[in-house]
This record gives structure tokens, sequence and C-alpha cells, in this order.
């Protein structure tokens, strides 16, 4: 392939990224004001009724019995995270043109905008220890909210920002899925966690030896589902582990890698249909029972402050102060205001904070998770599209490069 031809694949292949996201945002938009109005009508019973509607699965004596709602956030959040480990091996491990210079500026920033909202977090709730736990809700970026607002903004952006706020929303779901893992685990199963690495062990093996089948593959990563589930370790890694086992060098049954079968499979189901589920299932919130005291109760303040001021300012400062020490620079294309705008955007948590918020502490604080989570993305959204616009000059021509 000529250098042309692969330059133009590649510029293709990101539009055909840009598109995606845009349109998913779209569906996400939709269904979350869905989830809300059904919340606040007397459909909110059946909205309920369905969510908790226990699944069984059982084989003999062994099986799951699950609500909808915990089959959802559980099983379909478990495949997201597959694309998404398979996403940050492509474009981070494997790209032979990607170093620490184009890592360390996405890298720096995703620190901050985990530390400050951390704290954040804490310091508004410090007199209530309960309510620790929920340190990580506003720690995350939201992908494809974040993007589509940015995207809405056509070729306002400088395409180096664009590209920094992908990379800094894949590491932070990688920082979202250590957290996860480390804070988020129940009380272990050892025998069922040592089914789970016998699989882990498996699919290594099958990598190592090249296998090209992909469905063989996905029963492993089934069956490690399952034990994962068991253990009490958050079945989502299974998801990981299952993204980072599969093979990039070799060409399977449909003449590409295993690794970009399952990612070509996966993207459109998980824009299209998993996201989306995702949100009507857990974005609900029955204004009926809100108020203004609640919203300004230590645990929604603290999500809201954390993802409205501790995000954007984190990746500022952290860039800030390695522009300072040399370690990295701002893109030439891109100035410190446009920046401030895209960092504001990293403040949309929205999926990835709901999800992080269901895990600290389940049902016993869901209005309160829902109402920091929306006021606080719902504000970085707008304020950060509202800087960008204003900042950002407008082109002769907004259109798409091809």
């Amino acid at each position: 392939m000529s250098a042309k031809t692969e330059s133009f694949a590649t510029r293709s292949a990101i539009i055909q990224f840009f598109n995606l996201e845009t349109s998913g945002v779209i569906i996400l938009a939709g269904v979350t004001l869905l989830a809300l109005i059904i919340s606040n009508t007397p459909l909110y019973a059946l909205y309920r009724e369905i969510l908790t509607t226990p699944v069984i699965v059982q084989i003999g004596s062994a099986g799951l019995n699950k609500p909808i709602l915990l089959w959802i956030n559980d099983g379909l959040m478990a495949i997201f995270f597959c694309l998404i480990a398979i996403e940050i091996k492509r474009k981070v491990f494997a790209a032979p043109d990607i170093g620490w210079a184009d890592l360390a500026l996405p890298s720096i920033g995703a620190l901050g905008g985990i530390a400050i909202p951390a704290l954040i977090y804490l310091g508004m709730n410090l007199g209530y220890p309960e309510y620790h736990r929920g340190w990580a809700i506003p720690t995350a970026t939201d992908i494809a909210f974040s993007l589509g607002v940015l995207m809405s903004l056509g070729s306002r952006v400088p395409e180096s920002l664009k590209l920094f706020l992908i990379m800094l929303a894949v590491l932070d779901d990688l920082a979202a899925i250590i957290v996860i893992a480390v804070f988020y685990t129940d009380e272990l199963s050892l025998f069922s966690l040592g089914l789970t690495a016998i699989g882990a062990i498996a699919l290594l093996a099958m990598n190592r030896f090249r296998v090209r089948y992909v469905i063989a593959y996905i029963w492993l990563g089934i069956f490690m589902w399952v034990c994962m589930v068991k253990s009490g370790v958050h079945a989502t890694l299974t998801g990981v582990i299952l993204g980072f086992a599969l093979p990039m060098g070799i060409k399977g049954e449909h003449g590409i890698s295993p690794s970009m079968q399952m990612e070509h499979d996966l993207k459109y189901w998980v824009t299209y249909m998993h996201l989306p589920l995702f949100a009507f299932a857990n974005a609900g919130v029955p204004l009926a029972g809100a108020s203004l005291d609640l919203l300004l109760g230590p645990v929604p303040m603290g999500i809201a402050l954390g993802l409205l001021i501790g995000k954007p300012l984190g990746v500022t400062l952290f860039v800030w102060l390695g522009t300072v020490l040399k370690l990295v620079q701002l893109p030439q294309d891109a100035n410190w205001t446009q920046f401030i705008g895209v960092a504001v955007l990293t403040g949309i948590g929205f999926t990835m904070s709901l999800f992080i918020g269901t895990l600290a502490f389940g049902e016993e604080l869901i209005m309160r998770i829902r109402l920091g989570v929306l006021a606080g993305s719902f504000l970085a959204a707008t304020i950060g599209y509202l800087i960008l616009r204003a900042v950002s000059p407008k082109p002769s021509e907004d259109s798409v490069p091809v």
C-alpha cells in the first residue's frame, strides 16, 4: 500500500469514527431524555418493574439470578470494556508511530483529571466517611458524549485537540478498569477466581499459539465472565482480559485479525445498542422526590463539582505544569483557551460515572448519584461547547477533509 493510499485510509477511518461517535451521542441523548420523561410519569412503576425483574440462567445446580438492570450493567458493560481494551491495544501498544511524545500530553492530563475531582469529592464529603467510597464517580469521562459535543463544532476545533480528547478518554477508561478491580470488588471466592485465572491463562495460550477463530475466544470469555461474577471481582474485567488477549498480528477467518474482526463486529452494537440501553436503564430520575436540598447534599455536590470544576481544573493544571517543566507542549494549532474548552468537556461523566456510582453504592444513593452526574455532565457539556464556540473562529468552509 502506498503512503498516499495509507494516509487516505487512515483519515477515512478517523472520519468514520467521528461520524459514528456523533450519531451515537444523539441516540444517547435521546434515550436519556426518554428515561427522564418516563421516570416522571405513571410509567415509572412499569420502568422500575421491568428493570428489577429477575432473569435466571441455570444449568443443573449452577446458575445466575440477577435483575435485568444488573444483567445490563454487568453483562453489556463487559462487552463495552472489551471494545475499549481492543481500541487501547490497537491505538497505543500496537501502533508503531505512537511514542511517548504522543502519549505524554493526554497521560498527564488524564492523571490530573482523576486526582483533582477525587479530592474535590472527598473534600465535599469530609465529614461523611460513609460516602468516601464514591470518590471515583467524578473521575471518568464519557467518550461518546464528550466527542459528540466536540464534533458538533465541526472544524472550528483543531484536529490535535480532538485526538487529545480521544486519547485522554481512552486512558480514563483504562484507569476506571483499574479502579474497579482494586476498589469495587466484593468478598472473593477463591475457587471461582481460580477458574477465572485458568480461563485467562487459556486465552493467553490461544494468543501465543495464534489461534485465529474468534468464536473460541468468545466462548472462553463467556466462561470467564460467569466465573468472574461468582468470584466477587466485577465481571467487566473479563471484557478487558478478552480484548487484550485477541491477537492482532495474524489473519483470521475473514482475512483480518481476530482483534480487528471483534472490533468491527462490536463497534456498532456498542454504539447503537449497549450504551443507549445502559443509559436508558440508569438515567431515570423521578424528580418528584428531588429537591434543592437533595441536590446540595454532599454526595451530589461532590460529584457535580468534581465533574464541572475538578476535571477541567485537573486536566489544565497538570498539562500546564507539564509545559512549565518541559515535559509536554501544547499542540501548535491550538491555544490555551481552546484547550480549556476541551478540558471542560472532559467533565461529561454520564455513563461511566453512573456505572461507577452503582458499583460504589448500589441502589442506596441512586437518586443523589444520578442528580449529581446529570447536573455536572450537563453543565460541563454546555459550558465547554460555549467556550469553544466563542474562542474558535468559524472557518470559511466548514467541511470534513477527505
